[in-house]
């Protein structure tokens, strides 16, 4: 880097103040990563603006002093979309977390990027409104963040991911312009800069604040909770639902091994021996509900359930949420390190992936367990190891690319919430035509002609110029090939 860290502290010191900047390595190490831990990078400072002005001048100081730099909100991303690739400015946002307003008439509120997702939900319970996007790291994901990988959940079956709820945002260009895309009104003319942005990694720019669509609260739900022998049995009932014309709530899977972590962190009473359980809650008008509940325990029967439970109230509903969306927190219970992966085919197709799943953990002597938004066919294995064996590291991204062909193969993608980050380029050119993706850089270039914002993500190409992958794999171990 050819500008000295001392004058480029001295600049971010004068933007922010000295109790706003990290300079030291072992402040610089908590940012290293993101929830994808294999790829690690330390950036060179980081930086931690509290308004849209702030963030500017930095932007602006990058570009004098021609300085990569990428923004930061929880770091709960799993694609490795946080890692400063060759260091930098990093741009944590996670002081920017006001919620400048909620608008109950209008159902929207402005936030800025640094507010906690779950924030926003509890600040609307009041007015019986609520954010529908709900990622299971809920409690700590920001908007932001968010924004840049357009996120999904438990509830965006029915709800929809980030971007059908994001109405306009607020964007500090490379070049430090401020653009407004869209705002508080259910449609705006011309390109839709909005729902383009939504998504792209920060490759864009940075988002500083946010418009975001508020929704009712339903009536009611009916949550029940089916007990499989089988994950087979289970994804067939997951299909047939859908099939049927009912559009659930939220339809998600955990399967055996999960199971046995969750209910010793929480204590729910989920059946150990079961091969898999389904969450299945539908949602709304009170009158019709219990209709539909009949209806999805019908099917599950037709599939071999073995039992099924109902949430009998908000409480156990609740509980029964809380034990799925901290269940990544209780894989600490199975294994030292985990990676989690993030691919997506037809729903009909669930039952081949994950024999396709259990395939891969005997071939290469790995457990792997399985949580996922079954309703999407968003599946989400994830593989246990211990980081500290370069052997396993290894087996683990040759397991889990190995998933992702299979998901490709059978008609999906590679990501359905998580992005590609740093972790999965290699993969565009199996989703995507040359042409394509020349289309796709020439849009980046548009508001990212440098390519100084969040260098090296998401695309496999800068200009013309292939970048290659910073996830080398060697040459496939000989358990790899057995």
């Amino acid at each position: 880097m050819s500008v000295s860290v001392q004058s480029m502290t001295d600049r971010m010191k004068a933007i922010v103040g000295p109790q706003a900047v990290l300079t030291s390595p072992s402040d610089l190490m908590v940012y290293e990563c993101d929830g994808f831990t294999i790829e690690k990078q330390t950036p060179d400072i980081v930086v931690f603006p509290t308004t849209t002005e702030q963030v500017v001048q930095i932007v602006q100081a990058c570009r004098e002093l021609n300085l990569p730099f990428l923004a930061r909100g929880a770091g709960t991303s799993l694609a490795g979309g946080c890692v400063p690739v060759g260091g930098g400015v990093m741009i944590g946002l996670a002081r920017m977390k006001k919620i400048l307003e909620v608008n109950a008439a209008d159902r929207y509120a402005l936030v800025e990027a640094g507010v906690v997702n779950r924030w926003l939900t509890e600040a609307c319970k009041a007015q019986g409104l609520h954010y529908a996007p709900d990622p299971s790291s809920q409690g700590a994901c920001t908007i932001g963040g968010n924004v840049a990988t357009n996120s999904g959940g438990p509830h965006t079956l029915k709800y929809g991911v980030t971007v059908n709820h994001v109405m306009g945002i607020e964007l500090v260009l490379p070049s430090g312009e401020v653009i407004i895309t869209g705002g508080p009104v259910e449609d705006s003319p011309g390109y839709d800069l909005t729902g383009v942005t939504v998504g792209s990694e920060g490759t864009f720019g940075i988002v500083t604040k946010a418009w975001v669509r508020l929704t009712r609260n339903p009536e009611s739900y009916r949550t029940l909770l089916g007990v499989f022998h089988s994950v087979d049995d289970a994804t067939n009932t997951i299909s047939d639902i859908i099939g049927a014309g009912i559009v659930p709530g939220a339809l998600e899977l955990l399967d055996k091994l999960i199971l046995g972590a969750v209910e010793q962190a929480f204590r729910f009473g989920f059946p150990l021996d079961a091969g898999a359980v389904l969450i299945m809650e539908v949602d709304g008008v009170n009158a019709g509900l219990d209709e539909e509940a009949a209806k999805i325990e019908a099917i599950a029967k037709k599939n071999n359930v073995r039992e099924i439970r109902r949430a009998n109230s908000e409480a156990e509903r609740l509980l029964l949420w809380k034990s799925r969306k901290q269940a990544f927190g209780a894989v600490g219970r199975l294994a030292p390190s985990y990676c989690t992966q993030d691919g997506v085919v037809p729903r009909t197709k669930l039952p081949e992936i994950m024999r396709f799943i259990n395939q891969t953990s005997e071939k290469y002597q790995i457990k792997i367990a399985n949580i996922f938004h079954a309703g999407d066919g968003n599946i989400h294995p994830i593989l246990l190891f211990d980081e500290r064996d370069p052997q396993q590291v290894q087996t683990i991204l040759e397991a889990g690319f190995a998933i992702l062909d299979e998901c490709i193969r059978l008609g999906g993608s590679v990501t359905g919430e998580h992005g590609i980050g740093v972790e999965k380029i290699d993969f565009m050119p199996k989703l995507f035509s040359p042409d394509d993706l020349l289309w796709m850089t020439r849009l980046r270039n548009a508001f990212n002609p440098e390519n100084r914002c969040s260098p090296s993500k998401m695309l496999p190409t800068s200009g013309a110029c292939p970048e290659p992958s910073r996830i080398q794999l060697t040459k496939p171990s000989r358990r790899a090939s057995v």
